[in-house]
């Protein structure tokens, strides 16, 4: 007798390895969205430290309120803007991410910020 098709096995050894790749894939996924959030937050971070310092060369002063100058990405919340004394630290958080970054500019540093200028994640 001539058959054609699958066994009901063969189905299945396919279906088991299916899902071994998805339960592989999918933490993966999840990770790189968590990167794409911080990368997200850093750059906003970035572009704040441009504004700012654009801000002091006009006025020979930081702000807090940069108005239209400055507008986060889409899920980033904030900035928290703070002035010290010789400059200012700012950090920004995500709407689907518990992590915040900080930046500073003077010599009072923000943590996780270290380095003056250099947006860094918690």
């Amino acid at each position: 007798m001539n058959r054609q098709g699958f066994t009901l096995i063969e189905l299945l050894i396919v279906v088991v390895i299916i899902g071994v790749l998805a339960s592989i894939a999918i933490p993966k996924f999840a990770n790189t969205k968590e990167k794409a959030y911080l990368t997200q937050m850093k750059s906003d971070l970035r572009n704040l430290v441009t504004a700012e310092e654009s801000y002091f060369a006009d006025s020979i002063q930081y702000t807090t309120n940069l108005g239209t100058m400055y507008l986060t990405s889409t899920g980033v919340t904030g900035p928290t803007i703070t002035l010290t004394a010789d400059g200012w630290t700012a950090t920004v958080g995500h709407t689907t991410s518990v992590r915040t970054c900080a930046v500073f500019a003077g010599s009072t540093p923000l943590a996780p910020a270290a380095k003056e200028g250099e947006p860094r994640c918690t």
